[in-house]
């Protein structure tokens, strides 16, 4: 008997709330806990590949194979620097995919299919979602145990929350009844704006326990990081966005145990 790894999906359909940075550091920061851990980008950008070091020259297949073409997702696989981090990554030839899955059967089950395998070998698969509620996310939504919402500190914050809420509603009716909400994780937090500590108040308020401890500051380091193919704990270990990201990474394996007991599967 062995378990079933919890399959958490991160996503919001405003593109710039930190969706992708969440994605590449919670991943990192389960990982240097020992935890095995696949990051699979559903974002036809491509950066939770290209933020982990990987060159698209360099691929030996992509996601896009594994939803068009019927590749096993293992043979998809690729290394990065953490030991317990794999990825598989995503190129623009995924835009394309949104139009080609629309004849597929089960079209909305296509990843969940792939990633099925492989669910027993590892303790959290994390799904980088494009900023958009289109068939790509729907596969993400059908396929995750939970979704993780990145929700930046700032003005226009709620804006189309209430429709990704929805848009969950409608997958657990339809799709994927046993899917749940992971949390909502506040990013991009300045300390210096009153709008960002309102920001927080109003999401606590509304959303209780669903929102998580931490708070994810800007933080150049951050927004550096990328640019060097790195997660913040290989780049800048000692930095407030590190300290944030391994903060996220306990918090989540701390809630996990009791909120989602693992499936077991022969």
């Amino acid at each position: 008997m062995g378990h079933v790894g919890r399959i958490i999906c991160i996503s919001n359909q405003k593109g710039g709330v930190g969706k992708t940075t969440t994605a590449i550091n919670l991943a990192a920061s389960l990982a240097s806990a020992e935890r095995r851990t696949l990051l699979v980008d559903m974002d036809p950008q491509g950066n939770a590949g290209s933020g982990l070091g990987l060159k698209r020259d360099d691929l030996h297949g992509t996601v896009y194979d594994a939803l068009l073409n019927g590749r096993p997702m293992k043979e998809l696989l690729h290394p990065t620097e953490l030991r317990y981090l794999q990825v598989v990554p995503a190129t623009p030839d995924l835009t394309g995919a949104e139009v080609e899955l629309v004849g597929q059967e089960r079209r909305e089950f296509r990843l969940r299919d792939a990633l099925r395998p492989l669910a027993a070998e590892y303790d959290y698969i994390i799904i980088d979602c494009p900023p958009s509620l289109g068939l790509l996310t729907l596969n993400a939504l059908a396929a995750a145990d939970s979704v993780l919402i990145p929700l930046q500190c700032e003005y226009y914050a709620l804006e189309g929350l209430s429709q990704l809420t929805h848009t969950i509603d409608l997958v657990k009716q339809g799709l994927n009844p046993a899917l749940q909400m992971e949390g909502i994780l506040l990013t991009m937090f300045d300390s210096r704006a009153n709008i960002a500590h309102q920001v927080v108040e109003e999401v606590r308020g509304y959303f209780k326990k669903q929102v998580f401890e931490v708070v994810v500051p800007r933080n150049v380091r951050l927004s550096e990081c990328p640019s060097f193919g790195k997660p913040i704990i290989l780049y800048d270990i000692k930095s407030k966005g590190c300290e944030s990201y391994l903060a996220l990474g306990r918090e989540l394996m701390k809630r996990d145990t009791p909120k989602a007991p693992r499936r077991r599967v022969a």
